[in-house]
């Protein structure tokens, strides 16, 4: 396998270099391969993933379950952001926000990002299988395939919708953790999926307004890069109220109790808010700085209020009875 040498490197950072010692080369290379997961988003959906099964358990659920899903789904989600990272290479290259992940420096070549994500894929598959079940298998197989074919294959560089259709990849951990715990998917799970589905366009999109220059740069159609600041905001307003709706459906179909209503309402109240700044910005304030400001503080905001609802979500059946 040829290296790949990093643009205006003399060094091939794929292999051990002159001098370098071997624990400093395996230190570099353990980096690299964590890097190529993606470990923020697989940190992101891992929070999702433990308050789903103590939910549907409504208690601790099995430890051997429990640490065989949390374990099997991040290697799964970590799989996923590998393909990724392999198919998106070139316009990774293109953007600033990308330009240092490990297959743009040379840091790992093609092939082997390829072959550890394949490994990745299937350790994670028999993890899920032999420790929880076959559905939370197959689900996950599912969640992979459909951030890889569906999100970077398909829609990621052909339509403003593509975080849309392909953030159901992102959903898919509540699936899983529901399946391993109950062997199959009820409507509670439902209702943690589509908040998530709907969360994800006002998360995302914020974002794709502060690099809007980026997604320009590799021809990426995010709607942040390709849309007036006052038309992406709108639709985030639209999208974080589908979403606190969405959460609240969790009191008659899932019998949520006095902490996950109280949490769903005023964290929701407050990512509705902030989510009305940004379009007020987008509306009175031509500054690209200022709106990108308040983007970001849109962003930032939206990992927190998921956390705090799906914290709620782990909490809630351990005190007090359902409202409903």
């Amino acid at each position: 396998m040829t290296s790949t040498i990093a643009p205006g490197s003399e060094t091939d950072l794929s292999v051990r270099a002159p001098g370098e010692r071997m624990g400093d080369f395996v230190s570099r290379k353990a980096r690299a391969y964590l890097a190529l997961t993606k470990p923020r988003v697989v940190e992101l959906l891992l929070v999702t993933t433990l308050p789903t099964m103590i939910f549907a358990q409504r208690g601790w659920p099995d430890v051997l379950t429990m640490v065989a899903t949390m374990v099997g789904g991040a290697l799964a989600a970590g799989s996923a952001g590998a393909f990724n990272c392999y198919f998106d290479r070139d316009v990774d290259r293109l953007m600033k926000r990308t330009k240092d992940r490990p297959l743009v420096t040379g840091e790992i070549t093609p092939g082997k990002a390829l072959t550890f994500s394949f490994v990745t894929a299937i350790v994670s598959t028999a993890i899920l299988w032999l420790g929880a079940n076959w559905l939370a298998a197959v689900l996950g197989v599912a969640a992979i395939l459909l951030y890889v074919v569906l999100y970077t294959l398909i829609l990621k560089r052909h339509t403003t919708q593509n975080i849309v259709w392909g953030g159901v990849a992102g959903c898919m951990p509540v699936f899983i953790a529901w399946a391993a715990v109950t062997e199959t998917i009820e409507w509670p799970a439902v209702v943690l999926f589509m908040v998530i589905f709907l969360w994800t366009p006002p998360h995302y999109w914020p974002l794709s307004m502060k690099y809007s220059e980026d997604y320009s740069a590799a021809s990426l159609p995010m709607l942040g890069a390709v849309a007036a600041g006052r038309t992406v905001s709108a639709q985030v307003v639209l999208y974080a109220w589908a979403t606190v709706g969405c959460s609240l459906l969790l009191i008659p179909m899932g019998s949520a109790g006095i902490v996950y209503t109280a949490v769903a309402l005023l964290a929701g109240g407050w990512f509705v808010i902030e989510c009305h700044r940004l379009y007020g910005e987008a509306r009175t304030d031509p500054d690209p700085r200022s709106i990108n400001r308040k983007a970001m503080r849109v962003f930032h905001l939206a990992n927190i209020y998921l956390t705090f609802l799906f914290l709620a979500v782990a909490v809630d059946p351990f005190v007090g009875q359902p409202l409903l």
